[in-house]
């Protein structure tokens, strides 16, 4: 069978639409936890700043970058913060903080994204902690995804943070001279399966 010009111009039409339809679909990201940080910020008395670290942490991300629409799920294994000060990090593990023999996980998902051009500028969803649920936006000061040399896999990821109200959980130990409100920063980074 002989190709016409028209015949040759509606198979390219059709195999472009398919590869931009396959690459168009939502793709899934695994949290690396090597390069994602989970971060708190209070003041402590209203006077010097108190951090602290969360070093287990695990979830995914889902990404449709054509459609802008996404899905973060991320769960914090509580026992696992870590503030440099082992005497500190003891009192923040029990029940006037996190009370994580109780409650040995904090979740958020993520499921409103917004973008700016290409870039995640947003994620708006859920924080489960304390067994209370309550709405958090997380706001990207900074969204890239590249090609990791390495991995041979595209990375995404970027630096978010919120403020959170502590009692708004159940939290009240020490309010009001350790204040209601956390800074929470957490910078991500997420390998393409």
């Amino acid at each position: 069978m002989k190709r016409t010009p028209i015949l040759s111009a509606l198979s390219a039409t059709v195999l472009a639409a398919a590869f931009g339809a396959a690459q168009a679909a939502p793709a899934t990201y695994a949290l690396d936890p090597t390069h994602t940080f989970v971060t708190f910020e209070a003041k402590h008395f209203g006077t010097s700043t108190n951090r602290g670290r969360f070093d287990k942490k695990s979830g995914s991300v889902t990404l449709d970058k054509e459609a802008k629409t996404g899905k973060a799920e991320i769960t914090i294994e509580t026992g696992s913060i870590n503030s440099g000060t082992g005497a500190f990090d003891g009192h923040l593990k029990g029940k006037d903080f996190f009370n994580a023999e109780a409650h040995p996980t904090a979740t958020f998902v993520g499921d409103q994204f917004k973008f700016d051009g290409d870039k995640v500028s947003e994620v708006a969803g859920k924080l489960t902690l304390l067994g209370k649920t309550k709405p958090v936006t997380l706001k990207a000061s900074n969204f890239n995804c590249y090609q990791n040399p390495m991995l041979k896999r595209e990375v995404c990821g970027g630096d978010f943070e919120t403020t959170i109200k502590r009692s708004e959980y159940g939290m009240t130990y020490g309010l009001p001279g350790i204040p209601d409100d956390i800074k929470l920063v957490i910078q991500v980074e997420a390998v393409k399966q």
